[in-house]
C-alpha cells in the first residue's frame, strides 16, 4: 500500500525497507520505512493509521524517532515524508512542515 502511495505521488526508490519499531526503541504502532531515493539519499517514509487524534506532543516525539533511526542507520536522512491516516491537529501539521517534513493526510 504504502508503494502504492510513493507512486501516486512519483516518488521513486531503489530500495525501501522496513524498519522494526522495536529496534528503534518504541512501542508505538506506527511504520516506518527507510528507502534511498534516484540521488542516492535516504528518506525516511512514516505511516501512521490509528482512530485518535495526532497532537503537537505526538509529532515531536515521531521527530525524536527519526533522530533514532539516523543513529540506527548510522547516516542522515534527508527526506522526510509521513503519510497519516488520522485526524491531525492543525498545530502539529505546522511542525511537521516547520521541521522539512512532508506530510500526507487521507482524507476520511
Amino acid at each position: 500500500m504504502i508503494v502504492e502511495l510513493l507512486q501516486q505521488k512519483k516518488l521513486i526508490f531503489k530500495s525501501l525497507k522496513p524498519i522494526d519499531i522495536k529496534a528503534l526503541k518504541s512501542r508505538k504502532k506506527i511504520s516506518i520505512y527507510l528507502g534511498v531515493d534516484l540521488q542516492k539519499y535516504y528518506a525516511c517514509i512514516i505511516h501512521i493509521k490509528k482512530k485518535s487524534r495526532i497532537l503537537k506532543k505526538e509529532a515531536e516525539e515521531l521527530m525524536v524517532l527519526h533522530g533514532r533511526l539516523e543513529r540506527y542507520n548510522d547516516s542522515a536522512i534527508k527526506k522526510k515524508y509521513i503519510y497519516i491516516e488520522a485526524p491531525l491537529c492543525s498545530k502539529a501539521k505546522a511542525l511537521l512542515a516547520e521541521k522539512g517534513w512532508v506530510v500526507w493526510v487521507k482524507k476520511a
